[in-house]
């Protein structure tokens, strides 16, 4: 922890130096709310996000607060390692190639609706008031897909001396639609109880014994399961390839190939957990749960290392750690800074097959984030590197 913050109504911890005007804001609204528990806990990865900050971790008492588990509700990471030892480019290229051609990414989804035996099993599929149930069909379509923004596929090389693939991802337009739904439920009822946490915070609250907040709880977890389910769709297509001969009658080589298990971790979700005795509500928006030998993932951007790491269980950050490296830069602010034969050439450098193509895809050149060494040294005292990752080639939306 870099420092404590002790100017509002409970402490800000903060693991970062530079922490941006914006997200400071954010984070002491968050520490003037009146059911925070002990503090509010500020990632190295942190900056301004939409209510609270990214890379914000708040314990809450008896309430839950969409915004401050957001519209991707149960993004997150997911990690396997291969039994491969070396790729060569060509080859890293075709499987690039193939990997586009069974992932839809941005905003594209499948024409078809993918097997329903891929969708988490609940209630909330039979309940026709729930969000899950008017959007059921609909998530069928983009179940198995990447998304855009900072979503990734990547293939990397670990210094275990491992082919690793890693994907990032989240619950696509589901994860929306619940989240804006009860953001404005939790908004209409503030306004009805005078409430007196400030509108314009965005920090509207559900209590957890209401029937609105156990209807968002309910939705949030299947939006999480919902998320997990499209990572491990996507994974197993790309383990496919793998294996798979593509059109050109390619093998890839890998016929005997062996995938270890996947890790999985989300970091957009509120979780009834006991920290100090009590009971309370932690939402970790844009940060990673890291229980003492908990084994997570945290990205860096295209052009930077990623890491497979053991959680430490520090109790001041109620046991949670960054979930990656965190934008320096907003992504307009990024499209008219960056200079993008700079940025591809650093790529290209490093023998990196990227995905930036035009001034558009600015917004995610490595410049565009802060230095991924800087955030794991601000966070030695919450997670232990496992893993370190190089990227070789990246598919993006």
């Amino acid at each position: 922890m870099k420092k404590v913050i002790n100017t509002e109504k409970k402490p800000i911890k903060v693991w970062l130096e530079d922490i941006e005007d914006g997200a400071l804001e954010q984070a002491e609204n968050l520490a003037n709310l009146p059911f925070t528990y002990k503090w509010v806990s500020i990632m190295p990865d942190s900056h301004q996000g939409y209510g609270m900050p990214i890379g914000g971790v708040l314990a809450a008492e008896n309430v839950v607060i969409p915004n401050a588990v957001g519209v991707d509700i149960g993004c997150g990471m997911c990690a396997v390692k291969t039994s491969l030892t070396d790729i060569d480019t060509e080859t890293l290229k075709r499987i690039i190639g193939e990997i586009r051609k069974v992932v839809p990414v941005g905003f594209n989804k499948h024409k078809e609706k993918q097997d329903i035996i891929n969708m988490p099993v609940s209630t909330l599929s039979q309940n026709n008031e729930s969000i899950i149930f008017k959007e059921f069909d609909n998530a069928l379509y983009p179940l198995g897909t990447l998304g855009g923004g900072n979503h990734f596929i990547e293939i990397q090389k670990g210094d275990d001396g491992h082919i690793w693939i890693m994907i990032h991802s989240g619950s696509r337009n589901l994860g929306l639609k619940v989240a804006n739904y009860y953001n404005e439920v939790a908004k209409e009822l503030n306004k009805k109880w005078f409430s007196g946490v400030d509108e314009k915070h965005d920090l509207a609250f559900l209590p957890v014994d209401s029937e609105e907040g156990k209807a968002y709880i309910r939705e949030m977890n299947y939006c999480v399961d919902y998320a997990f389910a499209n990572r491990k769709l996507m994974m197993d297509r790309v383990k496919d390839v793998f294996v798979k001969p593509d059109k050109n009658g390619y093998t890839n080589v890998y016929q005997n190939i062996e995938f270890g298990p996947m890790i999985n971790i989300a970091h957009n979700y509120a979780r009834l957990e006991n920290h100090y005795g009590k009971n309370v509500w932690v939402h970790r928006k844009g940060a990673t749960s890291a229980k003492e030998g908990e084994i997570g993932i945290i990205p860096g951007s295209q052009g930077t290392k990623s890491y497979i790491v053991r959680g430490k269980g520090n109790k001041e950050s109620f046991e949670s750690c960054s979930h990656g490296a965190g934008r320096k830069m907003g992504r307009k602010q990024a499209e008219r800074e960056l200079d993008i034969e700079a940025e591809t050439k650093m790529l290209d450098e490093q023998g990196i097959t990227h995905s930036i193509r035009g001034v558009k895809d600015l917004d995610e050149a490595p410049s565009a984030y802060k230095d991924i060494k800087t955030v794991m040294e601000n966070q030695k005292d919450l997670v232990d590197i496992v893993v370190e990752l190089t990227p070789l080639g990246v598919v993006k939306g």
